[in-house]
């Protein structure tokens, strides 16, 4: 019987990083036969190749395709291929700690509230950051919420309004039970995905299936014994990488959180965003230093997500 199955989705994916991905799940404690991957070809050109990835994956691993183009796609297609009653989401540069499958199943089995779960992402750099950026480093999916498992749902007790929980689980190593999962699959619309498509660096797809889970009526948890290490190559700390991402995050980010009626910001009107902008270039003084030509990418991107939703 198939307990998990890990999902992958992978888009032009460096080899040797997603060689250590998968070298990672051949790693697992976890008994082979409980568990099956899934690596989802999210439109790669060339298309990937399964005799090519055969020497670093388990045995019996399933490449799938999916040709249109998106992280989030790629996710729905691996939820509907996948045989579990369980789904772990793997990026192709993430490390799974060599029990992180056996933990989820016993998690899981311990919590049954509980819809969706994961833990700390921890840094593995090409090449020694330079101290400014440890500033974005939340922004290329770094977290350690410490040391004590948490857990929350859509509403906190005590509170009179829903907000999005702070120990939500991030994409890379996201766990999830079927049944959460296919809350998502029954709510999310496809035409309103913002989630990385090739070259754009928008977010929130993982956000999106949290959320929904949440409404559903489960909860997310935090356990500090689900670590993933995510390999970062040195591009990613480029000003103009940073920049780049820190716009299209906060821009889904808030989109989706006003989608969701979720968002403590008010929606505005779309011919306000270039004043804001430019208002915004002198309040962040985006000219003086990289930093702040990031925070202020940050700021635009924002100003576009809370664009007032058509009707």
């Amino acid at each position: 019987m198939i307990a998990l199955t890990v999902i992958i989705p992978a888009h032009n994916p460096h080899p040797e990083r997603l060689a250590r991905t998968l070298r990672g799940l051949l790693a697992q404690t976890l008994d082979p036969a409980s568990w099956q991957l899934l690596l989802v070809d999210n439109g790669s050109s060339p298309a990937l190749s399964a005799a090519d990835l055969a020497a670093h994956a388990p045995s019996g691993f399933r490449l799938v395709r999916e040709d249109r183009l998106g992280l989030s796609h790629a996710r729905r297609r691996g939820f509907l291929e996948a045989a579990g009653d369980f789904f772990v989401l793997v990026d192709d540069d993430n490390v799974l700690d060599q029990s992180y499958l056996a933990r989820v199943i016993e998690h899981f089995t311990t919590h049954p509230r509980l819809g969706m779960i994961g833990g700390p992402c921890r840094p593995e750099f090409e090449r020694a950051p330079e101290p400014w950026t440890q500033e974005f480093f939340p922004l290329l999916a770094l977290r350690d919420l410490g040391p004590q498992p948490l857990r929350a749902g859509l509403r906190s007790p005590g509170s009179t309004r829903d907000s999005y929980p702070e120990c939500a689980p991030i994409g890379a190593g996201m766990a999830l039970r079927r049944t959460a999962a296919q809350a998502w699959l029954d709510r999310a619309d496809p035409a309103a995905l913002t989630d990385r498509r090739g070259q754009d660096l928008s977010s929130s797809g993982d956000n999106d299936i949290v959320v929904c889970a949440l409404r559903a009526g489960w909860e997310a948890g935090y356990f500090p014994d689900l670590a993933v290490t995510h390999l970062i190559p040195a591009a990613r700390l480029s000003p103009s990488y940073l920049a780049r991402l820190n716009h299209g995050i906060q821009k889904s980010w808030h989109a989706l959180l006003l989608r969701h009626g979720l968002s403590d910001w008010p929606a505005i009107p779309g011919w306000s965003v270039p004043l804001r902008q430019t208002k915004a270039w002198f309040t962040y003084r985006a000219w003086a230093s990289p930093a702040a030509r990031i925070r202020w990418q940050g700021a635009c991107g924002q100003f576009e997500g809370r664009v007032t939703l058509p009707t």
